[in-house]
């Protein structure tokens, strides 16, 4: 029998909030990261959202950025709003726009980065999230549910062959 590894080929999560509401733009896209488990809740470490942030403001422009201009727009960000700098390191950087590529909401192109193709991101999130990861996800799922369906009815468990042969000898 074929060994198969634990190690998830695709992974998601997907969390709900209350409706949004007095939020302004970098809170809501926060709000965003945390419902796509891009974030953990009360995690002080959100350099994610200024990512998000910063190409977002410069999304209308059409401008790609490389890793060092996404940085310096971050730090300022962060001094704008009076956060640390915890998590600005360029090697965090490029480890959070590679999860931000994980889930296709940002793309890269030699060896600059940009909202995919410019896009809205409830677009990204309908046209991605939901139809390739999540459907994805939904649909192995099914196959291991009818996997599942032909061990239904048969027990094969020593646990349940002990009891049986113990309410045998009574």
């Amino acid at each position: 029998m074929a060994e198969f590894s634990d190690t998830p080929l695709m992974e998601i999560t997907l969390r709900r909030y209350e409706q949004p509401h007095g939020l302004d733009k970098r809170g809501t896209l926060r709000k965003i990261c945390l419902s796509l488990g891009l974030l953990q809740p009360g995690d002080s470490r959100d350099v994610i959202v200024d990512i998000l942030l910063v190409l977002e403001n410069v999304k209308h422009l059409k401008k790609d950025l490389s890793a060092v201009d996404i940085k310096q727009q971050v730090l300022q960000i962060r001094t704008t709003y009076g956060l640390s700098d915890l998590g600005t390191a360029d090697s965090n950087i490029r480890r959070q726009l590679k999860r931000l590529r994980d889930v296709y909401l940002v793309e890269k192109i030699r060896n600059n980065y940009r909202i995919i193709e410019f896009s809205d991101l409830k677009i990204l999130f309908e046209q991605r999230i939901k139809t390739i990861i999540l459907n994805s996800i939904v649909e192995r799922n099914n196959e291991y549910f009818e996997y599942y369906s032909q061990f239904e009815g048969i027990d094969t468990s020593n646990e349940s062959k002990n009891i049986k042969s113990e309410e045998l000898q009574k």
